[in-house]
């Protein structure tokens, strides 16, 4: 019976993902069948995937990659492997989609932005004081290299501008729009749509303050654009954007972008 053991074809005669483990590993080692960790022995069949995880060691390198994605189901994993997506703005949404996306194992990601780190950006970013000064796609870059090794990131420093979108983003399948200023926003969109033919664009609109979570949500509001937010709050004197619902926003734009990955266009 073929099983795929932390991420290696294997011919096996043991039935069970416990015996497996009494053969391979200790009895205190983490089990993970088919992405879902069991706590109690289950029956192997052919083509699973069986992941035996080792506390306090560290793997070589095709076991590391197999280990982080094992929570997935493994038909999932290798279809957003594929992915290819662009992050148009490394703040308080970018910087947290794009530690998402790498925790999910997003195949290639494009980091774009030509700002730098400062003070105010630690309120609701995804950045340290040790990374003060540095550009963001620097720093992101640094940061999501420490998470995930195995993914592709191309970082452009550079600002997004009428004249640049089709040589930016081109070739990639979808573009997480990510800026503060409603001009940039509208700009990007409206451009990409034009340009753009065959990608998909993941906006947001309306995450400032400190409303109810459960205002933010996602909308299509035509072919190809989705938007999440709460369509309403935006920053102004009173109302600053805070991680916690910065974050939440930030989470919609992540998890859709898995599911257009997936093929699931339906909100």
């Amino acid at each position: 019976m073929i099983i795929e053991i932390n991420g290696k074809k294997m011919d096996l005669t043991y039935q069970t993902a416990f015996e497996a483990r009494e053969q391979i590993g200790n009895e205190t080692d983490i089990v993970i069948l088919n992405g879902f960790q069991i706590e109690n022995d289950c029956k192997l069949s052919a083509n699973d995937t069986l992941t035996i995880i080792r506390k306090g060691t560290m793997p070589k390198k095709a076991e590391l990659e197999s280990m982080m994605m094992a929570r997935h189901t493994p038909t999932v994993h290798k279809r957003i492997k594929k992915g290819k997506v662009a992050i148009a703005g490394l703040g308080g949404l970018g910087s947290n989609i794009a530690v998402m996306l790498a925790r999910i194992g997003v195949g290639e990601l494009l980091l774009v932005d030509f700002d730098i780190v400062e003070p105010s950006n630690l309120n609701r970013q995804n950045y340290y004081i040790s990374h003060l000064g540095m550009p963001k796609t620097v720093a992101l870059n640094k940061q999501l290299k420490e998470i995930n090794p195995f993914i592709k990131i191309e970082t452009q420093n550079k600002k997004v501008t009428e004249a640049n979108i089709l040589e930016l983003f081109n070739g990639y399948d979808i573009i997480c729009e990510a800026f503060d200023q409603p001009e940039a926003k509208s700009m990007l969109v409206n451009l990409a749509l034009n340009q753009l033919p065959n990608i998909k664009i993941v906006s947001a609109s309306g995450m400032a303050g400190y409303e109810s979570s459960n205002l933010i949500k996602t909308m299509k509001p035509m072919k190809r654009l989705y938007v999440c937010g709460d369509m309403e709050n935006g920053a102004e004197i009173g109302k600053g954007l805070m991680a916690p619902r910065v974050q939440i926003c930030a989470g919609h734009q992540a998890n859709l972008v898995l599911r257009l990955l997936l093929g699931i266009e339906d909100i």
